[in-house]
């Protein structure tokens, strides 16, 4: 058995002249952020690995989630091909993991992360990860390289709207 949460970045801010890459969390990203963290450490949140994308937004959502539940932030894997991917990139990501990881966690961006959750589980479909919304997904499988043949189950969808 196997378990991927998907972690969609904080909320952004926008500035002109700025890359998106390089766009930062608002005040309500910073405030999420942390809640979100905190919420998942007391539910006992433990991932294996920790893989993010690099766009500023979602390094500093990954590193907030990190410290928030006792994850070493230097362990964080930075992951360029997160940042715009499609869900079939993020699939082919998943499907080259290394079978010790049995809880893995991924921070991106949407409308990959939702599409990947969609196609991942049969549960129930999810309209929209909202931002620093959390997705776990159980997959009764043995080895990563089949993600793409097995559906899993609904296990968390959750966000910081539906915490207070």
């Amino acid at each position: 058995m196997k378990q991927i949460t998907l972690v969609r970045h904080a909320k952004s801010s926008w500035h002109r002249g700025l890359r998106d890459i390089d766009r930062p969390l608002n005040a309500r990203g910073e405030r999420d952020a942390p809640l979100m963290a905190m919420h998942l450490r007391k539910q006992g949140f433990s991932p294996d690995i920790l893989i993010s994308s690099p766009a500023t937004r979602a390094a500093t959502t990954a590193e907030e989630i990190a410290r928030g539940i006792g994850y070493d932030t230097n362990q964080i894997l930075w992951e360029d091909t997160i940042y715009e991917a499609a869900s079939s990139n993020l699939i082919e990501l998943i499907t080259n993991l290394e079978p010790q990881h049995k809880n893995v966690a991924i921070v991106g961006h949407n409308p990959g992360m939702t599409e990947l959750a969609n196609q991942l589980q049969h549960t129930a479909p999810i309209d929209n990860i909202p931002t620093c919304g959390v997705v776990t997904i159980e997959l009764p499988i043995e080895h990563w390289t089949e993600v793409p043949q097995t559906l899993g189950t609904l296990q968390r969808f959750e966000a910081p709207k539906t915490l207070k």
